[in-house]
């Protein structure tokens, strides 16, 4: 299957440049100008698939509602995925599937997530409540009906933080940061140092990472770059950030933790003969993937098993990619993947050793500088590794993440 075509909306911090979208309206932005980018006719697309963990409850489906008000034509059916952070890698592993099937040939595919939108919850005793009150016909009864309220109905529960938290283990995701911290005794220091690269990596590829965006507009203003990428953070000035999950002991900390962000990602994906009949020159080519479970207290871990699981599935491994992009939910998760690939057998994988250079990995900083809107991560990784490809005249790239629940995604990309 090739890539055809991708753009994505800037990447901005919670509440702040794209609060006022929803998430429909970021996906709908990103497919109308990869539409209008490549002005293919929307009515040859076999479908429209989009990733998103937060689906709002008033866009039921919401591939579908991205889809018509981009202009997608009625009779073109669309489908939301979810597999938490990689639901946007889960939407382009589906366009694949789908053509190995013979369902189609040419797909919209992508992620969005506004998580300045995710709602606060009222608990489940105050809908009943609510329902009692609603049903109450008498005054008598609604009187009744209203005292029977608690204050505690109106503590609401934060939709964001019971998102990011595992139901099986009970941990929110940075606890599980923690773990691995701790079981590879990875410091304060080298995270915050890794962090503060992160920055100066997506610093300095900023007219890069502004090639893959198309601008959104609000009241007049152009929303043109992503917005959490700091000039002033050093391991130094991140040192005098305090633990958020660990309070007492722990090294997590906002500033070496990705970014909780808004954001959408579209691509245009097919066959081969698809894209010749387009006239469009693809980006690349999914040339193989994995997906795999593991602990889910230690889900940071996940890309290393999905690695271990690609090769098992194709021969490719890490030392086969030109460049990596391995997805920074957290520092300390990404450390600890990179000492796990160093030594493979303290998690019992048939992997040998491998040594990610440098170099090689997030060439244009990660989810810590650029953040991490998790239903469009999985599709910015791919979007971001096949646009260095073309800069660089690489041909192969690794595009990989951990999932919160225990799994992980890998996949790799090639140019034609």
């Amino acid at each position: 299957m090739f890539i055809i075509a991708a753009t994505r909306t800037p990447f901005c911090k919670m509440g702040t440049d794209l609060a006022p979208f929803t998430a429909d309206d970021l996906g709908r932005a990103a497919a109308a100008a990869l539409l209008t980018r490549t002005g293919i006719d929307p009515g040859e697309l076999s479908e429209v698939i989009f990733g998103c963990v937060a689906q709002p409850a008033e866009a039921a489906n919401i591939a579908r509602i991205i889809a018509l008000r981009a202009g997608v034509p009625q009779h073109i059916p669309a489908v939301t995925v979810h597999r938490n952070c990689a639901s946007g890698m889960e939407a382009v592993t589906t366009a694949h599937q789908r053509i190995a099937a013979e369902q189609g040939d040419l797909f919209l595919v992508g992620g969005t997530e506004s998580m300045s939108h995710v709602p606060l919850l009222f608990p489940h005793e105050a809908a009943v409540h609510f329902a009692e009150l609603n049903r109450a016909k008498s005054s008598g009864q609604k009187i009744s009906a209203a005292a029977s309220f608690n204050l505690s109905d109106f503590k609401p529960r934060v939709g964001l933080e019971l998102g990011l938290t595992d139901p099986f283990s009970g941990l929110i995701m940075g606890d599980t940061a923690e773990i691995l911290s701790r079981e590879f005794g990875i410091t304060r220091e080298q995270q915050d140092r890794f962090a503060a690269n992160s920055h100066a990596k997506a610093l300095a590829h900023r007219e890069q990472l502004d090639s893959e965006i198309t601008p959104l507009f609000h009241e007049g203003n152009a929303i043109s770059q992503d917005n959490g990428i700091r000039t002033d953070s050093t391991p130094e000035k991140l040192a005098t950030l305090r633990p958020i999950f660990d309070r007492a002991t722990g090294t997590v900390t906002a500033g070496n933790s990705s970014q909780i962000t808004d954001g959408a990602v579209a691509l245009l994906v097919g066959t081969e003969e698809a894209a010749n009949r387009l006239g469009i020159e693809p980006l690349g080519r999914l040339a193989a993937y994995a997906y795999s479970g593991c602990d889910p207290t230690r889900m940071g871990l996940g890309p290393v098993h999905a690695i271990a699981r690609a090769k098992q599935l194709s021969g490719l491994t890490p030392d086969d990619a030109d460049l990596v992009e391995l997805n920074e939910a957290f520092a300390a998760q990404v450390l600890a993947c990179l000492a796990s690939l160093k030594n493979p057998s303290t998690h019992h994988l048939d992997l040998p050793a491998y040594d990610i250079p440098a170099e090689k990995l997030n060439r244009r900083g990660g989810s810590i500088a650029l953040g991490h809107p998790v239903g469009a991560t999985g599709a910015r990784l791919i979007l971001t590794a096949l646009d260095q490809l073309r800069e660089t005249g690489a041909h192969r790239a690794l595009a990989t993440l951990c999932i919160g629940g225990g799994q992980g995604a890998a996949l790799y990309l090639e140019r034609p």
